[in-house]
């Protein structure tokens, strides 16, 4: 079983085009359009609205919850924040995590970021910090995020209906699962 605070030694990882640091305070300056991102808002499900305030007081905390891990999408080449990726919801005792990644925005959608830094935060999670299994949920609207997930080994274990609403609509949550034992 992995220990509860399994992340308390967060690494950043490297890929070819990307850098996954460590979250803190110092990034806020770049994932605060994220957080007033229509589009991002939308293909993630939020509908909350925050103020300056309430993201530095929680990118301050990150370092202190052992128990998940945020990480900053970094693009190499130019040091410019890209998104956000997360293993939370850490249930110890099934070696078990969610995972959920957010984008900047459309200017950095479809360009492979997001594959890769699923890629680099599956293998962590799987291959480094032990667990068996990472889960996550995506919307029926987003065809793009669940064809990544599928190229990164992620298989659809059900399907949760009418899970958001949005604009006058409803739309399924699509619950989605890779273990330490499936092919990547």
């Amino acid at each position: 079983m992995v220990p509860v605070d399994v992340f308390r030694d967060q690494p950043t990882l490297t890929g070819p085009s990307v850098r996954l640091e460590p979250m803190t305070g110092e990034h806020f300056d770049g994932l605060w359009p994220m957080f007033g991102e229509p589009e991002g808002s939308r293909l993630t499900g939020t509908h909350q609205r925050f103020t300056p305030d309430q993201i530095r007081r929680w990118l301050a905390t990150r370092a202190d919850h052992h128990d998940r891990a945020d990480w900053t999408i970094v693009r190499r080449s130019d040091d410019a924040v890209l998104g956000e990726a997360v293993l939370n919801d850490l249930d110890d005792g099934n070696d078990s995590a969610n995972f959920r990644i957010g984008l900047t925005g459309p200017p950095v959608f479809g360009r492979g970021y997001g594959t890769e830094a699923t890629r680099l935060v599956v293998d962590y999670a799987l291959d480094v910090a032990g667990l068996h299994r990472v889960h996550l949920e995506v919307y029926d609207f987003n065809p793009r995020a669940l064809r990544v997930y599928q190229k990164c080994g992620f298989i659809q274990e059900g399907v949760h209906r009418d899970a958001l609403h949005w604009d006058g609509e409803w739309h399924d949550a699509i619950s989605m699962a890779i273990l330490a034992t499936d092919p990547r």
